[in-house]
């Protein structure tokens, strides 16, 4: 079983650190004009990942902040995920190609499984399916729709096509800093008996202690922003506690 990592978020829009409210483009909040110098201050913290996603690639289906997470990849002695626009087996290769340690398939995943189940084939452990739920159900294309498949209908089939790792955010907690949705989170991985890393509402030192409790249950890591950007979570002192668990 993997470690339990916590891996602080850098949104990217227009260039700069951002952080949405649930998802909406119409509630946005700057924290940064370097996504670089963000990354830098967070590897300096401790953090072993960082998790990077492309707002405007998610919307625009194609990658676009792309140079600034490739800088990250190559420039800094760290783990990087990456999500957001990234639809194509090119997409995929690109950033895996330029030192990214980790590419997310999200919608695509959803609205096309073929491609999910050639990419996990090819790559492995270096893709993970991002699961974003409304009520249970996915929703995608940078959460603007809802599909008719639950999260966990979908984790079950991506299992099946060979996939170690799921990242589960919870729309309705994201960006609220009420907490994560713990029971669904945990449901999840004992679903499908593969790691999930948790995403959404993940606001205070609380909520990492009670994630880690479900390590073994297959909870592997939860992603943390606004609530680092804010001072609400200190990473420093998360990060110890999640290396002492």
């Amino acid at each position: 079983m993997s470690k339990f990592d916590l891996y602080p978020a850098i949104d990217i829009r227009g260039g700069k650190c951002v952080r949405l409210l649930q998802g909406d483009y119409d509630k946005e909040t700057v924290y940064g004009d370097s996504p670089f110098d963000m990354a830098a201050r967070f590897k300096e913290a401790g953090a072993n990942w960082i998790h990077m996603v492309d707002l405007d690639g998610a919307k625009e289906k194609k990658p676009v902040n792309d140079a600034a997470i490739v800088k990250t990849a190559r420039s800094l002695d760290v783990n990087v995920q990456v999500g957001g626009g990234i639809r194509t087996a090119e997409d995929v290769a690109y950033y895996l190609n330029q030192g990214v340690d980790r590419v997310i398939l999200g919608s695509v995943a959803v609205q096309h499984p073929d491609f999910a189940k050639d990419m996990l084939a090819k790559y492995q452990e270096k893709i993970a399916i991002g699961l974003d739920a409304r009520d249970g159900y996915v929703a995608v294309n940078g959460w603007l729709e809802t599909s008719e498949v639950t999260a966990v209908e979908l984790a079950k089939k991506m299992v099946e096509y060979g996939a170690k790792t799921f990242i589960f955010t919870d729309i309705a907690k994201d960006g609220m800093m009420e907490g994560p949705n713990v029971e669904a989170i945990a449901n999840l991985a004992e679903q499908t008996g593969v790691d999930v890393i948790a995403s959404g509402g993940v606001s205070q030192l609380d909520d990492v202690k009670e994630l880690v409790k479900y390590h073994d249950k297959g909870v592997a890591g939860a992603i943390t922003g606004k609530a680092v950007y804010t001072g609400k979570l200190d990473l420093e002192t998360a990060l110890r506690e999640v290396e002492s668990s």
